[in-house]
Order: C-alpha cells, then sequence, then structure tokens
C-alpha cells in the first residue's frame, strides 16, 4: 500500500514538472499553485494570480486564467489538486480583483466549471471522504456567484455602515431594503447559509489540514451571511403587518427558515469549535427568533387582504409620465369657446394653406346666437353649417359619379333585379366609390367614340332612305299622266321602305309618311 501512495505521488510530481517546462508564467504559477502536494498553496504563486488577473491586466488574461483552472479542475482525479484549484478560485474571489469576479460569472453562463457532482478519488479512504467534502466546497463558491448575482454586491466586501449618525451599531444593507427587494434578496443569502452549513467535514475529512484550511476560510464569510440575513428579518418583521396576504405568507416562511438556520448555524459553530485553525476565531452568540411571534403572524396572515402591494408588481397603480405628459399636451383635444366669443381663432390651424371645408368647419365663424343649445357643437362647431358641408360633400360625389358612367344619379338608384346577385359580388361596395381620374377620362372618351360611330350610322341609313324618297316624289307630280306605268314603279319599292325601317334600330323618320302617300295616290287613282 505504501508503494501504491509513493508510486502516485512521483507520478503527480512529473506531471507537474513536465507541465511547468512546457508552460508560459501564468501557467507555471496555476501548476505550482495546484500541485500533487497535501499542502495549502504557497502564497508567492497565488499573489501571481493576483497579478494576473488583476484591472491593469486585459481581460484576455483573466479569461485566460479562469479557462486554464477550469481545464485542470475538469481533468484531475486527485482530491488534492481539486481543493487546492477551489482554494485558489475562492481566494480570488475574496481577495483577488473584482473583474475576475466578473469574467468568472461570464464563463459560468456558457458552463459551470464548479459543477463537479461526478467528481471521486477512490485510490484510499482518506480520498473518499475528502471527494465528497471537495464536491460539497464545489457547491458552495457556484452558490457564491449566484447570490452576487442577485444581490449585485459580494456580501463579503460589504462594509457594515450605521442606519443613523447617532447609532452605536452597525447594519447591513438588508436593514434598508424596500419589500419587494427584501423578498428577493432574502431568499438567495439563506441559501447560500444552507450550502456553507453543508460545508461540515466528516469522516476522515474533518482531521485533513488541507480541509481544515478551505473550511476557515467558509467560516470567515459565515458571520458576514448571518448578520444579513438577521438585518434583513428585522426589517422583514417592521413590515410585515403592511403586506398583502402573498407577501406575508412568503415572509413567514423565510421567518421560520431563518429560525431553523440559526439553530443549524450555532450547531455547526461548536462542531468547528474543535478544528486547530478555528481556536482563534471568535464565533457569534446566535439568538433565536421569539416563536410566540409566530403565532401573531399566521394570525395576521388569516385577516390580512388578498391585494396590496400584488398591484404595485404587477405596475397597476404605476403613472408613466411620458402617458401623463401627451394626456396634458394633447394637441387633438378640443378647446371650449365661450358663445359670445366670436373673435377667437385657432392658432394651431393658422399656418396651414388651403380652403378644404375641413378648415372651414373649425374657422368659419355663425351668428346664429338664437339657439346655442340645438346649434352649437363641442369646441365651437356650428351644426347648421356641418350638416350644409356634409349635404354639398354627397351632391358632388353624386354628380362626379354621375358624370363618371355609374348611371343616373351616382348610384342611389340600383337595380332589384341586380341585389341578388350583388349579394354575391365581393366588388359590390367599391360601386358607390368613385372611380380615379385616369379610369374617368378613359370611360368618356369610350362613351364619346361610341356616340360618334352611331350618329355615322344614322346619317348613313338616313341618306339610304331619302333616294327612293325623292324618286317617288318626282314620279308623283302629275296623278293624271301614266298613271298606267308608274304603279308598278311604286309598288315594287314599298316593301324596300318597310325592310329598310324594319332592319333600322333606331327607327325610321319617313315611315309614317308612306301610307298617307300611298292613299293619297291610290285614292287619286279611284277617283279617275
Amino acid at each position: 500500500m505504501g508503494t501504491f501512495k509513493s508510486f502516485r505521488k512521483a507520478y503527480g510530481a512529473l506531471k507537474d514538472s513536465t507541465k511547468v517546462g512546457l508552460a508560459k508564467d501564468l501557467d507555471i504559477a496555476i501548476v505550482k499553485a495546484t500541485n500533487h502536494v497535501e499542502c495549502p498553496p504557497k502564497e508567492r504563486h497565488v499573489r501571481k494570480i493576483f497579478s494576473a488577473t488583476s484591472v491593469v491586466r486585459p481581460r484576455a488574461d483573466v479569461a485566460y486564467c479562469i479557462h486554464a483552472l477550469a481545464k485542470r479542475l475538469s481533468k484531475t482525479k486527485s482530491w488534492i489538486v481539486a481543493i487546492k484549484i477551489l482554494i485558489v478560485i475562492h481566494r480570488t474571489l475574496r481577495e483577488g480583483d473584482p473583474t475576475f469576479r466578473e469574467e468568472l460569472l461570464n464563463y459560468s453562463y456558457r458552463g459551470h466549471i464548479l459543477q463537479i457532482s461526478n467528481f471521486k478519488d477512490d485510490s484510499s479512504p482518506l480520498a473518499w471522504d475528502c471527494s465528497a467534502w471537495v464536491r460539497t466546497y464545489a457547491l458552495f463558491i457556484e452558490e457564491r456567484l449566484e447570490c452576487f448575482r442577485v444581490l449585485k454586491y459580494d456580501i463579503e466586501a460589504e462594509r457594515l455602515t450605521k442606519s443613523s449618525p447617532g447609532a452605536s451599531k452597525a447594519h447591513s444593507k438588508t436593514r434598508l431594503l424596500s419589500c419587494n427587494e427584501l423578498l428577493e434578496q432574502l431568499p438567495a443569502l439563506q441559501q447560500l447559509l444552507y450550502r456553507l452549513i453543508g460545508c461540515q467535514p466528516e469522516g476522515a475529512a474533518y482531521s485533513n489540514y488541507l480541509v481544515q484550511y478551505a473550511l476557515a476560510l467558509i467560516l470567515k464569510e459565515s458571520f458576514k451571511i448571518y448578520c444579513a440575513i438577521n438585518d434583513g428579518i428585522i426589517n422583514l418583521v417592521d413590515m410585515f403587518f403592511d403586506m398583502s396576504r402573498h407577501d406575508a405568507v412568503k415572509a413567514l416562511n423565510m421567518y421560520k427558515r431563518a429560525g431553523q438556520q440559526a439553530e443549524n448555524l450555532a450547531e455547526f459553530y461548536e462542531y468547528c469549535k474543535g478544528l486547530d485553525l478555528a481556536r482563534n476565531f471568535q464565533f457569534p452568540t446566535l439568538r433565536q427568533p421569539p416563536p410566540s411571534f409566530l403565532a401573531t403572524m399566521e394570525e395576521y396572515i388569516k385577516e390580512a387582504p388578498q391585494t396590496g402591494s400584488v398591484q404595485n408588481r404587477l405596475g397597476l397603480n404605476e403613472i408613466n409620465p411620458k402617458a401623463l405628459e401627451l394626456e396634458e399636451s394633447n394637441a387633438l383635444a378640443l378647446a371650449i369657446v365661450q358663445p359670445g366669443n366670436t373673435n377667437s381663432t385657432n392658432h394651431g390651424l393658422s399656418g396651414i394653406g388651403g380652403t378644404g371645408w375641413e378648415l372651414a368647419l373649425v374657422t368659419t365663424p355663425t351668428n346664429n346666437t338664437a339657439h346655442v343649445v340645438d346649434s352649437k357643437l363641442a369646441g365651437g362647431f356650428d351644426k347648421l353649417l356641418l350638416d350644409s358641408l356634409y349635404e354639398d360633400e354627397a351632391a358632388r360625389r353624386q354628380i362626379q359619379m354621375t358624370n363618371a358612367g355609374y348611371g343616373y344619379e351616382g348610384m342611389a338608384m340600383q337595380n332589384p333585379f341586380q341585389q341578388l346577385q350583388q349579394q354575391h359580388d365581393p366588388f359590390a361596395m367599391s360601386n358607390n366609390i368613385a372611380p380615379p381620374t385616369n379610369v374617368q377620362m378613359a370611360l368618356l372618351a369610350q362613351q364619346q367614340q361610341q356616340y360618334q360611330h352611331e350618329q355615322m350610322m344614322l346619317q348613313q341609313q338616313q341618306q339610304t332612305m331619302l333616294v327612293p324618297y325623292n324618286q317617288h316624289q318626282s314620279q308623283s307630280q302629275s296623278p293624271y299622266s301614266h298613271n298606267n306605268q308608274q304603279q308598278p314603279h311604286y309598288l315594287p319599292q314599298q316593301p324596300q321602305f318597310m325592310g329598310s325601317a324594319a332592319a333600322n334600330p333606331f327607327g325610321d323618320p319617313f315611315y309614317n309618311l308612306l301610307p298617307s302617300t300611298s292613299t293619297s295616290q291610290q285614292g287619286n287613282h279611284s277617283l279617275l
């Protein structure tokens, strides 16, 4: 067994020396600070890492350092290397520059480098127990970053301030938080304290020096975490009886959890007092919240209002300043004009050029003051003028649609036999709208061409009908001569007039004259 342990140590030392020979200065410091030697990281190597992640160095160097530590943590199978990497990260978060914490948060968004739940070192019983504590230590550091993400400040770097100049005791920031901020931040602090209490070593890890070194760093942070939670609970109790039922239930759960955590933390302190590195610590005296106050809080929850701060969280009672400004300076609001004030002018419309009926509706004054209530509308509008303008607009649109060829009186007269067809016509409503100017001009030109064509056809038919009529008049001038010869010339021409009249769709203007002429000729013939 001893030979196996010595072989592992020799193999680890060989790997460290090989990596040092191939690495740069920062890589050398990381490898030497997290080597396989079972002792805390040397201070000079940790200081080099602090210098490499300071604010004066480029952010690329800081990100490279985090990447190197994460890569070494993910590949190692030794609990010694893993716990030393976590110690370096923890010390850099506590003592290093804030840029390291910011870059570590950005790196954790892409992947959780501290979640090593599957890490184990089963080379020995000591390594097995220490591997379990390493996983718990990684969860604490992970929760520390999450708490910073919620609180927006580092709880360890916080300076306690006095609530008033005459106060004798300093308080944490949670003593001055509002109700909504306290309900958001206090659960994060309680979760961080839960992870801290969970870092209690068990088995062979309790007496290990390297584990005690890391546990001492955790104990230093427990004091301020408890102080922040205690001040937050005091602030929560002061605002409890003004909360709604929903917030009061959450506050009551936080109050109960704070009492339970205070008891667990007291036991954790008693457990750690036996450690060699904790002999110089001054552990605070923890006091339990009064249990009698729980009954009073529970009675208030039964009678607490359902709403209250719920509307404040939803923003229902908030007033948007931009909306209020628009409402106060609304340019479309109507100004109320007194009936006797006839000299008032609308300065908002004075710069508008044109004489449209909309402008006349606002600017045209009226002298009808006999019936102010009946003829005047809001904002000084004249009802009679409004009616006349709408009637003129309707008449103008009717004339425009009539000229455009949409039938007599626009579309007012509709064909009752086409109503059924218009119900299924998707474009029936567009007939009430005047077509564009180019369409109207095209329809007018088409109507003119059709009218000229009809006139030409009518003239040709009239000329065709006038020629046989003139011949008939010349033959019927002497009714007493050549009667036997005129009859054969007239009778064949009569069907020609009737055929022409029947074929002419516009009618024959001389058709009604032919029967009288024929009758007169026959009458003269009978007289003879």
